[in-house]
């Protein structure tokens, strides 16, 4: 095994032993490389095995397509994208204001991409901090939005309990580092503030019909899928607890359009279409059954 690549011998997140293959996936949007996911019996996390290191990882992050990091419209998909994004971040706003019950207050925005998100809630008045790994996203988070992200590193700088609201939209999954995050998270935190973690649901419908071509599973980019149980199990061993769970009902239609395109070699948008409607239409009452799931976190009493 290269020096470059992570082999787990045991989970990532809950270090149990337990842990067994359960499918392949290929990287349809950079390597075309073929790359093992495994689970968790203890907490049911999946996680991709002998991924990249976070050294060698960027280079799979190297698309034009890759719109978090680009912002590209070129092709359907990604002008579609760009359509629902206007009304997502309204709603991301609207979500942070109501969960923190603040106006504006301190904000940090983990993982901003191209900075869409933190541009939008430093005009609404909120004092944003913006972290992104990525210097080329950064680049153009400054040219788009007029928005200066910093390099991930500076988490780790913070001071202790600054944040009313921390914000990672579609971000825990990528992170090499996660206790480190975990830990820098719990310090940063005010006591009474808000963690806000959304990340796709390998339990939701699309994933268990889609299997391995779910195109959220993303890999080698995503070295972590997370269940309900799994995200509920990784806070409570830092002292925080999902104390609200929301949809995030556009990624069932948006994971749908890709996994189809895996899967036939062109696009087939009235499939996509009738599959998320069938994957929201199956989780309907239940928020930890959509495709994607939006955890509101807070420190345990």
């Amino acid at each position: 095994m290269s020096q470059e690549m992570i082999h787990y011998s045991k989970c990532p997140a809950c270090a149990s032993h337990d842990i067994r293959y359960v499918l392949s996936a290929k990287d349809y949007t950079v390597s075309k490389e073929i790359y093992e996911i495994w689970e968790c019996k203890a907490c049911t996390l999946r996680f991709t095995q002998h991924v990249p290191n976070a050294a060698n990882i960027g280079r799979y992050y190297k698309a034009e397509q890759y719109v978090s990091h680009t912002d590209t419209r070129k092709g359907l998909i990604n002008k579609l994208y760009h359509l629902v994004r206007e009304r997502t971040l309204k709603q991301k706003l609207r979500l942070i204001r109501k969960e923190s019950a603040l106006k504006k207050g301190s904000l940090l925005d983990i993982g901003a991409g191209t900075g869409a998100f933190a541009s939008r809630a430093a005009r609404a008045g909120w004092q944003v901090t913006g972290l992104e790994p990525d210097a080329d996203a950064r680049v153009v988070a400054k040219d788009k939005f007029g928005i200066t992200l910093q390099a991930s590193e500076e988490l780790y700088a913070l001071p202790p309990e600054s944040m009313d609201v921390i914000s990672m939209w579609h971000v825990l999954e990528h992170v090499h580092d996660l206790h480190g995050y975990m830990q820098g998270l719990q310090k940063i935190l005010k006591q009474r503030g808000v963690l806000v973690i959304a990340v796709p649901n390998y339990t939701s419908y699309d994933a268990e019909t889609y299997r391995e071509l779910w195109a959220a599973y993303d890999v080698p980019r995503h070295l972590y899928h997370f269940s309900p149980l799994s995200i509920k199990q990784l806070m409570s061993a830092y002292q925080m607890e999902v104390v609200k769970t929301y949809p995030m009902k556009y990624d069932s239609y948006y994971v749908s359009m890709l996994s189809e395109k895996y899967k036939r070699g062109y696009d087939s948008f009235l499939d996509a279409f009738r599959m998320g409607l069938k994957s929201n239409a199956m989780a309907k009452g239940d928020p930890e059954k959509f495709s994607s799931v939006i955890y509101i976190i807070r420190r345990k009493p």
